[in-house]
């Protein structure tokens, strides 16, 4: 469960798609005119340093610029032509040389550098600017961060597989709104608004969804502050009280209307008082609903697949399968070739398609998104150490589920390590990234344990990254547990192969007790929650285990552990909640993962120490003898939990600590308030 026309590569100044970005370096023949001689000298290019790297890229940012200045390479403290990447997806489309042009930065670009300069602008209007203060402090909470795909030295077919893809993504993007609720509403935000256009294009929805600002009433991009209604059902049901969901779910035809691949419609001419337990309602397929897209998104898979050569035949026949579902609505066929895809077969991953329902109001719908990534061959190595286990792992967590539950033989390919390209709808979160995924989530490859993991290796990896977390962990952990902690990508991607592997292991999402399914047990938002609680919980517990196999050092589990438990802060500070009073999947399953950890003593709150940074009064120390048996304890509740179907259990063990946990709620406060001082990374993409 768990977002182009051929790039010529004599020079670096490439054009992919209208906006698709671009990134500009130096060139051999760049400033010189035909037949390659020197042209006439030009005047002095003035130095852009007016503007330092972090601020440029908020100010581009608010002011909806494609623009983002990578690294100060050279370390003047200006931009430099070859610092330069053009975003994909930001602004409006224009031509590849609109920034940078005969390896200099054109006027347009020297006016949005200047504009950049001034104050953020909250209008002129008085009555509006506590809402554009409001969009200037969400936007203020994301930290853009690039990822930056090379592409010039790829065979002229791969670019060609790039180049469809990709508008292939710029078409996801177009469900995906209509889902959603947005895409009506875009043309409704003012032209002059810049940063409201930005948020609507990072949220992927009008509303705002950063910690600090999702429940201000006035942070809105639009000046009704209209929040969308979901796309998948009529909006005369969605309800201020928000149980529309809970009225479908009782109804005698709810698995129809309820089914992952459909929309719900008013029937034509039959009763519609906006009353969801009464109303006449229709299931719509979504290559009925989202006809036009999808067709149009098949014939980018077809063309895409033309230019793979033998060498890439289990890639190409997953991009035929997937063309046709896009145009029967049967992804089965689909989920079979992609299943057939690995590391050792294709350098190309793509999951295209509908899949996680966590983006809707019932948590029921599949969102459609991209997830394109080039294949990292440093997998192979996790592969092969947990390839042994793979079914005394099953085992253990059998042995924990306890009955009605009993392993299962399973072989799903362990976590494949992509490097990420591009996500597009579901797949590009406003904050944050997918770190891991498992997939598909429904059908016999998922049944069956055929499904596909993957880690995403390249987020999280850059500088920027790793000084906003080290100044988050250090104002909460204590300064003995903090020299034992690292920010280590390594040890983040060990987490996540554990826990992606754990989503096919164990009580699942298609297992059934009592012939029925994890939604129909618990519900979609609690169903989803717990299957991530299962995945995360699974992956605390299997660290230490593999310690006992010889698999792992002691040394990793640990640091692993405090990765893990930076990694929970992060998403307490998240909320649990958003605006609608929903629960936030992965907020909630790590209260309980670290709510329990501090009942059992393994992670203590010390007010009178002061934390690692030396400023900050009070911090959390993790005692990892007590590690072990506290996880062990979790790991048999939460799998019990999914084994047994028990509901009572399930709500018991959220709302302890969720909801009543006075003191535990106070230290959650503290973990907040200090995480929130950085930025959370706001993930950009780039192609070069």
């Amino acid at each position: 469960m768990s977002r182009v026309h051929s790039l010529p590569t004599r020079c670096c100044l490439t054009t992919i798609v209208a906006t698709l970005l671009v990134v500009t370096a130096s060139c051999d023949d760049q400033g010189k005119d035909n037949g390659g001689k020197p042209g006439p000298a030009g005047p002095t290019a003035p130095a852009l340093d007016k503007v330092a790297r972090a601020d440029f890229n908020r100010r581009a940012a608010e002011l909806f610029l494609p623009l983002f200045w990578i690294e100060d390479k050279n370390a003047n403290q200006a931009l430099d032509v070859d610092e330069l990447a053009v975003l994909w997806g930001i602004g409006a489309p224009a031509p590849a040389d609109a920034w940078v042009k005969a390896g200099a930065f054109t006027p347009a670009f020297l006016e949005a550098y200047a504009a950049m300069q001034k104050p953020a602008d909250a209008g002129a209007d008085p009555a509006d600017q506590a809402r554009r203060k409001a969009v200037l402090e969400e936007l203020g909470q994301g930290r853009p961060t690039l990822l930056l795909t090379d592409t010039t030295t790829w065979s002229a077919n791969d670019q060609a597989i790039v180049k469809n893809i990709v508008e292939a993504a710029q078409l996801i993007e177009q469900i995906y709104a209509k889902q959603v609720g947005v895409a009506e509403l875009r043309a409704q935000v003012a032209a002059d608004d810049k940063a409201s256009q930005m948020l609507v294009y990072r949220n992927q929805t009008t509303a705002c969804s950063a910690p600090k600002t999702e429940k201000n009433p006035d942070c809105s991009a639009l000046t009704a502050k209209q929040k969308p209604t979901s796309g998948l059902y009529p909006a005369n049901l969605q309800g201020a009280d928000g149980k529309f969901c809970e009225e479908l779910e009782k109804r005698k035809d709810a698995d129809k209307l309820l089914h992952q691949f459909v929309t719900v419609a008013a029937r034509a001419g039959g009763k519609s008082e906006g009353n969801p337990a009464t109303d006449e309602l229709d299931p719509v397929p979504y290559h009925v609903a989202f006809k036009a897209e999808m067709e149009a998104v098949s014939a980018k898979l077809k063309a895409a697949a033309t230019h793979t050569g033998a060498s890439e035949a289990a890639f190409a026949a997953y991009l035929f399968a997937a063309a046709q579902s896009f145009l029967d609505n049967k992804w089965g066929p689909a989920d079979e070739a992609w299943a057939k895809m690995n590391a050792e077969n294709s350098k190309w991953y793509l999951r295209i398609g509908p899949d996680e329902t966590y983006f809707e109001p019932c948590s029921r719908k599949a969102g459609f998104h991209v997830s394109f990534a080039r294949i990292n061959q440093d997998s192979l190595a996790w592969q092969k150490k947990l390839e042994p286990f793979k079914t005394e792992m099953e085992g253990a967590l059998a042995a924990l589920a306890g009955p009605p539950y009993k392993a299962r033989e399973v072989s799903f390919h362990l976590p494949d390590f992509i490097d990420v390209v591009l996500n597009a709808g579901d797949s590009r979160d406003s904050l944050g990234g997918t770190i891991g995924q498992s997939l598909p989530n429904w059908g016999a490859v998922a049944n069956e344990g055929r499904g596909r993991t993957v880690a995403m290796v390249n987020l999280y990896t850059d500088k920027d990254s790793e000084a906003a977390w080290q100044s988050q962990a250090s104002s909460l952990l204590c300064k003995d547990t903090m020299a034992a902690a690292t920010f280590d990508p390594k040890l983040a991607v060990m987490s996540t192969v554990l826990h992606e592997a754990a989503h096919n292991l164990g009580p699942a999402h298609e297992y059934k007790v009592a012939g029925k399914t994890d939604d129909q047990i618990f519900g979609g938002p609690l169903a989803s929650m717990l299957e991530e609680l299962k995945a995360q919980t699974a992956a605390l517990y299997f660290s230490e285990w593999l310690v006992g196999k010889g698999a792992v050092e002691p040394k990793a589990a640990v640091g692993s552990h405090l990765r893990d438990v930076t990694w929970a802060f992060g998403h307490i500070a998240a909320g649990m909640y958003n605006a609608e009073g929903k629960i936030k999947a992965y907020s909630q399953l790590a209260a309980i993962q670290m709510g329990t950890l501090y009942r059992q003593g393994a992670l203590t709150w010390n007010p009178e120490e002061l934390a690692a940074n030396g400023t900050d009064k009070g911090c959390i120390r993790v005692d990892t003898a007590k590690w072990k048996p506290a996880v062990d304890e979790l790991a048999k509740v939460v799998l019990g939990i999914k084994g047994r179907g028990d509901k009572a259990l399930a709500d018991k063990t959220r709302k302890g600590i969720v909801d009543d946990d006075a003191e535990f709620a106070k230290l959650r406060e503290v973990i907040t308030e200090r995480w929130l001082r950085s930025p959370k990374a706001s993930f950009v993409y780039g192609i070069k």
